[in-house]
């Protein structure tokens, strides 16, 4: 279960570098919640609002910006998984500016027509 997890964060992060779109979303369940860095503070609800949110982060990768997965941490159990990772994301003047920057996901998983979704997305960094 660990490795499929890790996997499925793996293909997300790798569909979020080359902004495709169908690959970002292929892993996620129709009802996902996500609370992100930029607003709105309630979060965003449901897939249609969750694909919406992207193509403004494809254009900063686009620029320059990178989203790298640094750490990663995988706890499952038969229906329902979490993971955690830390990520370098940032513009380059920002990896120069700020190289300790991580940005924090943290993500709940479960299982549903015998396969992992994500449910439950959640990006911050800290306050400096």
């Amino acid at each position: 279960m660990d490795t499929e997890i890790r996997e499925l964060v793996q293909r997300w992060a790798d569909a979020v570098h080359r902004g495709d779109i169908e690959a970002v979303v292929a892993d996620h369940a129709e009802d996902i919640v996500m609370f992100d860095v930029p607003p709105p503070q309630e979060g965003v609800r449901g897939m249609a609002a969750y694909r919406d949110c992207w193509p403004p982060f494809f254009d900063f990768q686009a620029s320059g910006g990178s989203f790298d997965i640094l750490e990663l941490q995988v706890t499952a159990g038969a229906e329902v998984a979490y993971a955690f990772a830390l990520l370098r994301c940032d513009t380059a003047d920002g990896r120069r500016d700020r190289p300790d920057r991580r940005l924090r996901l943290t993500l709940g998983l479960r299982r549903e027509d015998d396969r992992w979704v994500v449910a439950h997305e959640h990006h911050s960094f800290p306050l400096e």
